[in-house]
């Protein structure tokens, strides 16, 4: 990150401590039943609520999230959400091109369509899919789930409006957006969809064990270490400009968030990493510092209609040049 970059994101963050500071002292007042007295004719007083500081002043997420981002460079796109309260924020709709980041949906529509029912040899694929990011074991997943017509079919049960599976193999070209990987996260990290509790379970467990040396991107905004996430990272360009993605949960000023950032264009692997991290964190700040934190138990994931596991399709894995999808 530029010298400049790094005076700007400073003084971003300055103002977020600011605003906060402001918002739980209003919040404070407010909660102890302030109270102004006004002089009664017989000389007495009379207790008058004090409206003027009980209303906290209206903070936008989405904009606070604009001003965060807007000025990162690159083309990027980010959602985040808090868990406990449901307080959201996002910034870009474009659709982005998966790469790896697609390993986590692949999981789960197979887990969506075998009920959770998964052999041996389906879980030691899938460790290594998601744990190593393999891409000889996503081919074969992929295959197993009815490749992209299967992928797309579960993403329709799963409310994946904006997600559309690569085709001829290629599950790293699967496009995206952020909201939706944001719902994507929901169905695992919630209480509701349609993936059973063991099922989600295993997706959290396997995301939680990701390699050391892919464990960079949204883990920047992470502050207990205990992070769960899944990355992609993929040069497109004969120039060599890269996609870089990352998905995950978080914990972040004590608070646990669901956050996505998709960005592509990239001049180096490394550009793109520094990029994805600057933003999750910038993200993380953002969503914290506009909303308060919740008192209540964790929000369900988003409503969607739920939908019977059908049946293994039982395809064959086609042998597909995977080398290029990471």
């Amino acid at each position: 990150m530029t010298s400049a970059r790094r005076t700007r994101t400073a003084a971003r963050r300055r103002r977020r401590r600011q605003r906060r500071g402001a918002l739980l002292a209003v919040l404070a007042l407010a909660a102890t039943g302030l109270w102004l007295h006004r002089e009664r004719s017989d000389g007495g007083t009379v207790p008058v609520a004090a409206a003027a500081v009980s209303a906290a002043p209206e903070v936008d997420p989405d904009a606070e999230l604009a001003a965060a981002v807007q000025d990162s460079g690159g083309h990027l796109a980010v959602a985040v959400l808090d868990t406990a309260s449901g307080a959201s924020a996002a910034y870009g709709t474009d659709r982005f091109v998966t790469a790896s980041i697609v390993k986590v949906d692949i999981l789960a529509a197979l887990l969506w369509r075998s009920g959770g029912m998964l052999t041996e040899e389906q879980r030691t694929a899938a460790a290594l899919m998601i744990e190593n990011s393999d891409n000889d074991a996503t081919t074969d997943l992929f295959g197993q789930i009815g490749k992209d017509e299967g992928l797309d079919a579960a993403n329709a049960a799963f409310g994946l409006t904006g997600t559309t599976a690569g085709t001829d193999g290629y599950w790293g070209l699967t496009t995206t957006t952020a909201e939706d990987q944001l719902r994507l996260l929901q169905m695992v990290f919630g209480t509701d969809g349609v993936l059973g509790d063991e099922s989600r379970a295993y997706l959290q467990k396997l995301m939680g064990l990701i390699a050391a040396d892919q464990r960079w991107g949204v883990s920047a905004a992470d502050d207990d270490h205990a992070v769960h996430l899944k990355n992609g990272w993929l040069p497109r360009t004969a120039e060599g400009a890269w996609v870089i993605n990352s998905i995950g949960r978080v914990v972040h000023d004590g608070r646990e968030l669901l956050v996505a950032v998709l960005t592509d264009g990239s001049d180096t692997e490394e550009e793109g990493i520094a990029l994805v991290e600057s933003v999750a964190t910038a993200a993380a700040d953002s969503l914290t510092s506009a909303t308060p934190s919740a008192t209540v138990s964790p929000t369900a994931s988003p409503t969607v209609s739920p939908a019977a596991s059908p049946a293994a399709s039982g395809a064959e894995a086609s042998p597909v040049a995977a080398s290029t999808q990471r």
